[in-house]
């Protein structure tokens, strides 16, 4: 299987297992990722971008700070970002981080009717474990490749 068709078979998968949508920033550098994949409301996507949320997400700090997984309901938030995503349909989450190979992959998932359970959070984060190996070897990849994920993450960006 090719890696942009492995990649894309993932994300598809994700966007199945989190209704109300995700985010994935894949190894951020300074403050940019390589890559990002979002499916969240575009209306939603909108207020945090014209709102600055970026620097308040508590999803982002976390995932700066820390790596494996966390329930959105254990964050703290002070500026109250998540409470600002519940009327879009960001009700329950989590955010999960990765750092392999020198760099870092943050991302956050969401569904509007009850918590991820365990087995849930655990799978969806080997899902970001194996998508952050695979995007890290975009450098050793065919132009055309890296275009073909450059394409798809503008499709799940802005739909």
């Amino acid at each position: 299987m090719e890696p942009a068709e492995k990649i894309r078979d993932i994300i598809i998968a994700l966007e199945a297992q989190s209704p109300a949508g995700f985010a994935i920033a894949f190894h951020i550098r300074f403050t940019r990722p390589d890559f990002l994949f979002q499916t969240y409301s575009k209306t939603w996507t909108d207020i945090y971008s014209q709102s600055g949320f970026v620097m308040h997400d508590p999803i982002v700090r976390w995932g700066f700070e820390n790596t494996g997984a966390i329930r959105w309901s254990m964050l703290d938030d002070p500026v109250g970002v998540l409470e600002k995503a519940r009327p879009h349909g960001l009700v329950y989450g989590f955010a999960c981080a990765v750092e392999n190979g020198g760099t870092r992959s943050v991302a956050g998932f969401a569904r509007a009717d009850r918590e991820f359970t365990d087995a849930e959070i655990a799978a969806i984060a080997a899902q970001v474990a194996t998508l952050h190996d695979e995007t890290a070897k975009a450098g050793a990849l065919s132009a055309e490749t890296r275009e073909e994920l450059r394409q798809m993450s503008i499709r799940f960006t802005h739909p």
